[in-house]
């Protein structure tokens, strides 16, 4: 089964999402960023990892507050989503894009609006749950 990582940076009633390049089965469409987990990587190392490699951003790392299994191309996968906060909110200082084409800060009804990526959107109700956030919100 393969493995991989979302980063929920939640602040000030917004949430940090980014849009896919056009590429692939989910290209173009929002997500939590994150990523594969590497062959001898614990989840915090591949969190650090890839918001570097996708924003260059460090980021601090806390609890797990939502997992969920998913099926890609008749594979059984596992995504596990964690509480992260970036060293900066990449407005006044942008964030250097590598796999995405757009981020931003948006409350937590928008994300239902939005052309969300499948596996994320089975983790919303339980991210929600932990970080207190309505439905409504």
């Amino acid at each position: 089964m393969s493995s991989s990582v979302a980063c929920i940076d939640y602040r000030d009633g917004k949430i940090f999402i980014a849009k896919r390049q056009n590429v692939g089965d989910m290209g173009g469409r929002w997500e939590f960023p994150g990523g594969k987990i590497d062959a001898g990587e614990n989840f915090q190392q591949a969190i650090k990892r890839e918001m570097n490699e996708e924003f260059g951003v460090d980021v601090e790392v806390f609890e797990e507050i939502a997992s969920c299994n998913f099926e890609h191309k008749g594979k059984i996968c596992s995504v596990q989503a964690f509480r992260v906060h970036f060293a900066h909110d990449g407005m006044e200082k942008k964030f250097v894009l590598t796999e995405h084409t757009d981020y931003k800060w948006v409350s937590p009804s928008e994300i239902k609006k939005l052309n969300f990526v499948d596996s994320d959107l089975k983790l919303l109700p339980e991210v929600f749950k932990n970080l207190g956030i309505k439905e409504d919100e």
